[in-house]
């Protein structure tokens, strides 16, 4: 095989994967004209077409599936074996895309990208902000950031966050007509802000625990959302009574603009964990996963 067929069969896998000639060109160094190029030439060689391209997206057809298959793990060895070479060069280079929840960018990545990025100027970082579960091979990402219980057993994960939990609050309004529950019971008649869940349609489950009792409510009320941020709003205008995270509740519980209630009460959450496949690394990935690694405090 010559030189310049294997760096197009790179390229293409890239490409296939990536479903995007911008974030593949990104990731091999490239221009995307110069990888579209690339792309004809090779489709042309072969005399079949390997991409079915629109104005939105790139997918490999039929007889690029069929090809991505049968290169895949060849293509991943060389792939493998440059970014170990990576590591000899020092920086660490290349484009990063990333998947994470609302609460998740804000928390972890917001405060450690601006001193990540100045440190390592050859690193590109994507961040997709969603609140489905993505299948990072699919839809062309390295890694992702969610709830520790969410993260599949086939991924390797590392803790970027502390635990936490989901604590039951309302507005100084909501009470001023309404009593505070004393026991998980005394929610069944309150006006309660339900969660939609966005990857499976599901309402969220009000499981409070208290010394590893569990107790399941029968919460309901006029609203049901599926934004986190909206659900916020309108607790605090008063709306009903919601579960909040705590680290998101605190500021406002300092302003006395929200109440906890139920103190005893929650609903835990293993913390936030960046995953990804465990193909392999790029030394951008493994220095990007370092710099947001969660170390717990010193006693």
């Amino acid at each position: 095989m010559k030189r310049g067929e294997l760096d197009d069969l790179v390229a293409y896998g890239t490409i296939a994967r990536a479903r995007s000639f911008t974030r593949a060109a990104a990731e091999l160094g490239v221009s995307p004209s110069a990888l579209s190029h690339m792309m004809k030439g090779l489709e042309t060689r072969l005399g079949v077409r390997l991409l079915a391209r629109t104005t939105r997206s790139v997918a490999a057809t039929p007889a690029g599936e069929r090809l991505l298959r049968s290169i895949e793990s060849a293509v991943e060895e060389v792939e493998t074996g440059l970014a170990a070479l990576g590591e000899w060069r020092g920086d660490p280079s290349g484009a990063i895309r990333i998947t994470a929840s609302q609460f998740a960018a804000q928390a972890v990545l917001a405060p450690v990208l601006p001193k990540f990025l100045l440190a390592n100027p050859k690193i590109s970082v994507e961040v997709s902000v969603d609140s489905r579960l993505m299948d990072l091979v699919r839809d062309g990402f390295d890694a992702g950031i969610r709830w520790g219980g969410n993260v599949a057993q086939d991924m390797v994960a590392v803790r970027v966050g502390p635990d936490t939990r989901l604590i039951v609050v309302g507005s100084p309004d909501y009470f001023e007509r309404n009593p505070r529950p004393s026991k998980p019971a005394d929610l069944e008649r309150h006006n309660c802000i339900l969660y939609r869940l966005v990857t499976g349609g599901g309402l969220f489950p009000w499981k409070l625990e208290r010394d590893g009792k569990e107790v399941r409510t029968r919460a309901a009320g006029q609203l049901v959302l599926d934004d986190p941020d909206l659900a916020a709003t309108l607790m605090l205008a008063g709306a009903g009574l919601g579960l909040m995270l705590e680290p998101k509740a605190a500021s406002h519980l300092a302003a006395e603009r929200l109440v906890h209630v139920l103190d005893d009460w929650c609903i835990p959450f293993q913390g936030l964990h960046l995953y990804y496949p465990s193909r392999h690394v790029t030394p951008a990935l493994r220095a990007l996963i370092e710099a947001l690694r969660w170390k717990p405090p010193e006693a």
